[in-house]
C-alpha cells in the first residue's frame, strides 16, 4: 500500500496505473488486482489508511494537541516517502468523493468526538475551526509551499501554534451583543 500511496500522492489518481504501482512495489500487477480488485479499490484502501490520521484526537490529552497539530502540518514526507495523507486524499479520482470523505472524517473526529472533550459553548465550532486551521496550515506548507511556512523550523512556529490552539480549546465567557467581541476566560486578550 505504501507504493500505491506514493504513486497516488505524486501523480494523482488519473496519472497512476496499477502497472505503475506494481512496478513501484516490485510485484506483479495481477497480485494487486487479486488483493484490491481494481485501482479504485486500492485507492479506497489508501484513503481509508489516510483517514486514520485524525485518530489521535480521540484520546490525546488536550495539552498535547498543539504538538500534534504541528506534526500534522510540518512533518512532510521526503521525496521518496509516502505523501502526506491529506494530500493523497485530495488527489482522489473524484473531487466530490474526496470532499465527502474528508467531511466525514472531520465531522466524526472533530465535530463529534473532539468537541465533546471541550468545555463551554460553541465546542463544535471551535473544534471545526481547529480542523480548518490545521488542514489549511498543512496545505499551505506542503501543497502550496508558501515561502515562510515551507522554510520555517518547527521550533519557531510552535509558540504560535500553542497560542492559537489554546484560544480554540478554551471557551469565551462573554460576548458583547453589539460587536460580537469575545473575551476569553483567561484574560480578555
Amino acid at each position: 500500500m505504501s507504493a500505491a500511496a506514493r504513486c497516488f500522492g505524486k501523480y494523482g489518481y488519473d496519472g497512476t496505473s496499477i502497472r505503475d504501482i506494481a512496478k513501484a512495489a516490485d510485484v506483479d500487477a495481477a497480485l494487486v488486482y487479486r488483493y484490491f480488485g481494481s485501482k479504485q479499490g486500492l485507492f479506497e484502501a489508501v484513503a481509508h489508511h489516510a483517514s486514520a490520521l485524525f485518530e489521535p484526537l480521540r484520546h490525546l490529552p488536550l495539552e498535547d494537541v498543539p504538538d500534534w497539530i504541528l506534526r500534522l502540518a510540518f512533518d512532510g514526507p521526503g521525496e521518496d516517502e509516502i505523501p502526506h495523507p491529506v494530500l493523497t486524499m485530495l488527489r482522489s479520482p473524484s473531487r466530490e468523493e474526496a470532499v465527502a470523505r474528508l467531511r466525514s472524517d472531520v465531522t466524526e473526529i472533530f465535530s463529534e468526538h473532539f468537541a465533546r472533550r471541550l468545555d463551554g459553548p460553541d465546542a463544535q465550532v471551535r473544534a471545526e475551526l481547529l480542523a480548518a486551521w490545521a488542514l489549511g496550515m498543512t496545505l499551505m506548507r506542503l501543497a502550496v509551499q508558501t515561502p515562510a511556512l515551507s522554510s520555517v523550523p518547527d521550533n519557531a512556529v510552535l509558540p504560535y501554534v500553542r497560542k492559537a490552539v489554546d484560544l480554540l480549546l478554551r471557551p469565551c465567557d462573554e460576548r458583547e451583543e453589539t460587536e460580537g467581541d469575545c473575551r476569553c476566560r483567561w484574560g480578555g486578550e
